[in-house]
């Protein structure tokens, strides 16, 4: 594999765990969402990953013997459990028992994915950085 494979391989699983963020900020930020403009209580989305092979526009000629593998964000898709139910008859979205559905999110376990998807980029991140400090190197050794 070139470096410059090894390159697009990282860059695709930062743009994957990029998006991965972003669904969780929202789930997040929507954790006391009741009504949205579909009607009910906001969903919680996930992304789903697959695998993607990558190719670098400086190694055409050797790609059939390259098997590089990268990660792209296939599809998001929403919780379909049924909502937590809480008694607030007071509240303007409660049903004729009072009670109003809300989102079944648990901003534990979304922090802590978040908190997975940071590092994930962190470690793509470190290793485009040392790619790119092969390529100098190797810069370096044929002046």
């Amino acid at each position: 594999m070139s470096l410059f494979t090894s390159l697009s391989v990282s860059a695709s699983g930062m743009g994957a765990q990029r998006t991965r963020a972003e669904l969780l900020v929202e789930n997040l930020a929507n954790a006391e969402t009741t009504r949205t403009p579909e009607g009910g209580p906001y969903r919680r989305k996930d992304v789903v990953f697959t695998s993607e092979s990558q190719t670098s526009p400086f190694s055409s000629v050797f790609q059939a013997q390259i098997d590089a593998n990268g990660v792209a964000a296939s599809d998001v898709i929403e919780d379909t459990r049924e909502p937590d139910r809480r008694y607030l008859p007071g509240h303007p979205d409660a049903d004729k028992n009072g009670y109003v559905a809300f989102p079944k999110i648990n901003p534990a376990e979304d922090m802590v994915d978040l908190m997975g998807a940071s590092r994930g980029y962190q470690a793509n991140v470190a290793a485009m950085t040392a790619v790119k400090d092969m390529i100098h190197r190797s810069l370096d050794l044929m002046r």
